[in-house]
């Protein structure tokens, strides 16, 4: 029983490199700045793939895209040279980061490297498929975001965004038949959703239907006024005003 228990207490114990790590993570939510300088150190004393990848949280709490960027894509090489599994979380981490500072194509790249490594899970495998097509929709690749979505709607189909994203990409390409129905599936999984509100009214107004638009975009109002999708749905509603009087 004591070997058991000696056993156990070593396993709930973290490495020295978790409990840096740990502590690194908790300074980028207080102070990134002081975050960045404590994981460069630690990376230059050879902190490998951890000290990296706080550093890229790091730069991602002040918003530094781009070095957040590299800082995620070293770790992930790094650790695609330890064979290290957490490679393929980290270029999704360096993909995540690059389609926030607006570089779609090394958001693409980056993420077709942790889909390819055959290292995700299944859940992390959608989101995954889910994020390439953002950066495909935002690089004008339909064709492309749909095979991923249509991934994405496979692995993970109780994430409201993936309906939300499929329903959007269909409205643009002139499939409302196949909108309307993503787009249902989105509102069952998140009814309360600006979103999900403001795209259901801009399928139900090109399918003919403008009183459920009506209805829908003032939900979106309704739940979330001060919002952008709640925003764009009050000006949408604009359209129903009265013309005045001549």
């Amino acid at each position: 029983m004591t070997m058991l228990l000696a056993i156990l207490a070593a396993a709930a114990t973290p490495s020295p490199d978790e409990a840096r790590f740990a502590t690194c993570l908790a300074l980028t939510e207080t102070d990134a700045e002081a975050a960045i300088r404590d994981a460069d150190s630690w990376r230059i004393a050879g902190g490998g793939v951890p000290a990296r990848q706080c550093l890229g949280l790091a730069y991602a709490a002040q918003k530094r895209w781009p070095a957040s960027r590299l800082a995620f894509e070293q770790a992930a090489r790094e650790a695609e040279r330890n064979r290290d599994a957490r490679s393929a979380q980290l270029w999704v981490q360096a993909g995540n980061a690059a389609m926030a500072g607006g570089d779609h194509v090394a958001a693409r790249m980056a993420l077709e490297a942790a889909l390819s490594s055959g290292l995700l899970k299944d859940g992390e495998r959608g989101e995954a498929h889910l994020d390439r097509a953002r950066a495909f929709v935002a690089l004008g690749q339909n064709k492309g975001a749909r095979i991923d979505l249509d991934a994405a709607i496979k692995w993970v189909p109780q994430d409201p965004l993936v309906w939300l994203l499929s329903a959007t990409l269909a409205r643009r390409d002139g499939d409302l038949e196949r909108a309307s129905k993503d787009i249902q599936e989105a509102a069952k999984l998140s009814p309360d959703d600006p979103s999900v509100a403001l795209e259901a009214g801009n399928i139900a107004i090109l399918s003919g239907a403008p009183d459920a638009a009506k209805l829908a975009w003032q939900a979106a109002v309704r739940n979330a006024p001060e919002s952008p999708a709640g925003k764009a749905a009050a000006d949408a509603l604009q359209q129903f005003k009265a013309a005045p009087a001549k």
